[in-house]
């Protein structure tokens, strides 16, 4: 039986060869995790029944969520998330690898929601489906049952900063405040795309749009990633918290630093979509 001693354990990506030489482990589940911004005009879940890698189950980022909170995608409780992906056929101690249909996307997002609910082996496929793709691997189309399993979710609410922590950060410093959306939205110039939700940043934040740190689907090698994030004023010997809109793109910037052996201590969750539509300090123009 394969093991998840097998995968390489000095990164937090798995090659498109190491998946199709484990696809049939009992202890191998795949996840697809895509997830289209609202004004992308994309259905995740169809496209994922049209074609989607043999045997992977389908992650909801919006269903396996907090609802209630009337904010995009925020992490569920752990009896709900341990529901939700033991119903998929996620159990624990099964190497997880998660991608998305874009290459390096919402992959990040479901990476980082089962990291912090303390799934021991998840990683994230490298060039996702569009590199499975082009290497000709098979697809299958229609949904995936598999077994249902027991996970036993343990969230790590060290990992998880919410508003009032943003502000204490804010205010009084402690972290820097790393935000990966466009700089046109960072700065102010364009609107957001979520109705209600005002322009700008969160005082003392740094911008690097998370476009800056991926490349055709992956993250850039190490030396490029080092210059843009010491670009964007990032100093990787103090804290990091990441941010975004809502969310998803604060994971990739994750994986980025984290890449570079600097994690942030903590992501967001709320984002600008709840920092934005609250009466809150904001800010105007670079950072």
């Amino acid at each position: 039986m394969t093991t998840a001693s097998a995968v390489p354990t000095n990164s937090r990506f798995v090659t498109t060869q190491w998946l199709a030489e484990h696809l049939n482990a009992p202890d191998v589940v795949v996840v697809d995790a895509s997830w289209h911004l609202p004004t992308a005009g994309r259905a995740a879940r169809a496209e994922y029944l049209d074609a989607h890698i043999p045997g992977a189950v389908f992650f909801d980022i919006d269903a396996v969520a907090d609802r209630s909170s009337g904010l995009p995608h925020m992490l569920p409780t752990e009896q709900a998330f341990s529901e939700a992906v033991g119903a998929l056929g996620i159990g624990d101690g099964m190497t997880i690898v998660v991608y998305d249909s874009l290459g390096l996307f919402s992959a990040a997002r479901g990476w980082w929601t089962f990291f912090v609910f303390g799934a021991a082996n998840v990683f994230v496929l490298e060039g996702g489906l569009p590199q499975w793709r082009d290497e000709g691997r098979p697809l299958e189309s229609g949904e995936v049952q598999r077994p249902p399993a027991r996970f036993t979710a343990r969230l790590d609410r060290s990992r998880v900063a919410g508003a009032d922590d943003m502000a204490q950060v804010s205010e009084n410093g402690g972290a820097q405040i790393l935000d990966a959306r466009p700089g046109d939205r960072f700065r102010g110039e364009a609107p957001d795309p979520r109705p209600g939700v005002r322009a700008g940043h969160i005082p003392g934040a740094l911008n690097l749009p998370s476009s800056e740190v991926v490349a055709n689907g992956r993250l850039r090698d190490a030396e490029e990633l080092r210059a843009v994030v010491a670009a964007a004023g990032v100093d990787t010997g103090k804290p990091v918290i990441t941010s975004c809109g809502s969310g998803v793109t604060a994971a990739i910037l994750w994986m980025a630093l984290d890449s570079l052996g600097t994690p942030p201590v903590a992501l967001y969750d709320g984002s600008w979509a709840e920092w934005g539509s609250s009466e809150r300090l904001i800010a105007i123009g670079p950072a």
